[in-house]
């Protein structure tokens, strides 16, 4: 199976502060892969580097073969192209209906063939759950779980290659996040989406991923495949996994 994103070496840091240190990390086409670590440990950084919204201190992103770092603004739009991204509180638009929230990616915003794109925005609110019901109220007016599934909604509606989740079940109890986890499953499964997850969140890791990689003091510690999370030997990730005060992280 061949990497869609290959990182290599990437480094990050602000005022003086290392962030990321050599960072290395594959995703392999059609995989699920999550990035595990606590707060403040650049999870968020290296998602904003692999969209091009941060420019690494150093290092290479490679997405299908295709260098990230330093290429022109044109074609890092055109590699953007390919990601969708479900950002932590959802980021939906409050002036907005729900249909036009989901195909803001389609129409950058602009009011175009209102009909086509209600027909569009009914399809995939289908795909993640949701009725036609929703479709003219607010996000306002939607519990924090059809928001997130709104958001999803979203993201998925121009067909990206690659999604991006930042802490997808964050706010969520664990019912509605096992069904945002359950649709993360169906659309790497069903539609063969390349996803990159940053959690804390153990319970959606152990459901979502594939591959499970630990990040902690801005270096990747561990990585390797889901069954072998809780069976390591990384006294970092034994305790990060079992939630336990005691260990090596303070």
């Amino acid at each position: 199976m061949s990497a869609k994103i290959a990182i290599r070496g990437v480094a990050k840091g602000f005022d003086g502060k290392h962030v990321l240190e050599s960072v290395d990390l594959d995703v392999e086409t059609g995989t699920s892969l999550v990035v595990i670590g606590q707060s403040g440990t650049g999870k968020s950084v290296l998602i904003k580097c692999l969209l091009g919204l941060l420019r690494p201190d150093a290092g290479s992103i490679l997405v299908d073969g295709e260098e990230m770092v330093g290429a022109s603004e044109r074609t890092q739009e055109r590699i953007r192209a390919k990601f969708g991204m479900l950002f932590q509180g959802g980021a939906l638009f409050d002036s907005l209906p729900v249909w036009r929230n989901v195909t803001f990616g389609l129409t950058r915003g602009l009011y175009q063939s209102p009909a086509r794109m209600r027909a569009i925005a009914h399809e995939n609110l289908e795909r993640v759950g949701l009725g036609g019901d929703i479709l003219s109220l607010r996000p306002s007016e939607l519990s924090g779980g059809m928001q997130k599934r709104v958001a999803l909604a979203r993201a998925i509606a121009p067909r990206p290659e690659i999604l991006l989740f930042d802490e997808p079940t964050t706010g969520l109890d664990p019912i509605h996040a096992d069904v945002i986890n359950d649709l993360i499953v169906s659309l790497v499964d069903d539609l063969g989406i390349t996803a990159l997850t940053i959690t804390h969140d153990m319970a959606s890791a152990r459901k979502i991923a594939h591959r499970v990689a630990m990040l902690h003091s801005g270096r990747i510690i561990w990585h390797g495949p889901r069954d072998r999370l809780y069976a390591t030997g990384n006294p970092y990730v034994d305790q990060f996994v079992e939630g336990r005060a005691e260990g090596p992280i303070r």
